[in-house]
């Protein structure tokens, strides 16, 4: 079965690596299954890649790039890549020519997309009738919207900065850790608002919002392995269950059971 799986997926990179497409903006729907893998290969045309529901993992020279909703990918035109669904995943992807990638970013990475991007897809997804007026202005709309959407370098960042990168490789071991702001910044020999400005700037976000983010990557794949959730949450940090359920949901939109059950699917 699993065979059947890579070799389908082997044929739709074939079908998508050309330049077939006749139209300067395209877009497909998938639905596919947990643990299906799109082997290493580039496409000619950039790509926007939003899933649905479930969790993309694409691959670009050995950096993981996920992709939660309401996170897409963007990947620019002949950008090698590969791909690991650990769920089950329902996903859209738009294909722009290269002309029209001149106001996107050169360099892959997630963008943090509008409510009007979702509901855009959705609508496109839900009445899939192509090269009908109606859908090519949507499809403009789009790379409109992408053109402004919130660039982000990784789901997880990562800086070359010598303090900020001694106190996110500690966290990455020690995920469970609990210290306080002030706490970590004793470690740099710095001052906790000193670490927040530098966290912001380094990071794009917040390191309270990095460590929540590390703790997902951590226990998605904690849930693959089988472990229970209540382990889980210990070796989060979290005091009990409830708690480390709730912060998963916030940032996943499903719980640690139905990610658990959606591999399997």
């Amino acid at each position: 079965m699993r065979n059947k799986k890579v070799q389908r997926l082997e044929d739709y990179t074939r079908l998508l690596t050309n330049d077939d497409i006749q139209a300067p903006l395209w877009i497909d729907f998938r639905d596919d299954p947990a643990l299906s893998v799109y082997p290493v290969h580039r496409h000619a045309w950039g790509e926007f890649v939003y899933a649905f529901n479930g969790v993309m993992e694409v691959n670009i020279n050995q950096v993981n790039y996920l992709t939660p909703p309401p996170y897409g990918l963007w990947l620019p035109p002949n950008l090698h890549h590969s791909g690991l669904n650990r769920t089950s995943v329902s996903h859209a992807t738009l294909y722009i020519h290269a002309s029209l990638c001149q106001q996107l970013p050169q360099q892959a990475g997630i963008l943090l997309t509008s409510p009007l991007v979702s509901a855009i897809l959705l609508h496109l997804k839900q009445h899939p009738i192509k090269n009908t007026t109606e859908h090519l202005r949507l499809l403009h709309v789009l790379l409109d919207q992408l053109q402004y959407a919130q660039y982000v370098p990784s789901y997880l960042p990562h800086t070359n900065h010598p303090n900020l990168k001694q106190i996110l490789n500690y966290l990455y071991e020690n995920p469970a850790d609990q210290s306080a702001l002030s706490e970590l910044a004793q470690q740099i020999n710095t001052t906790e608002r000193t670490l927040a400005r530098l966290a912001q700037k380094q990071l794009g976000m917040s390191l309270n919002e990095w460590r929540q983010r590390l703790k997902v990557m951590k226990a998605m794949s904690m849930l693959s392995e089988g472990k229970t959730v209540e382990n889980i949450a210990l070796d989060s940090g979290y005091a009990n269950a409830s708690a480390f359920i709730a912060m998963f949901k916030r940032w996943m939109e499903i719980t640690p059971d139905q990610f658990r059950k959606s591999l399997n699917c």
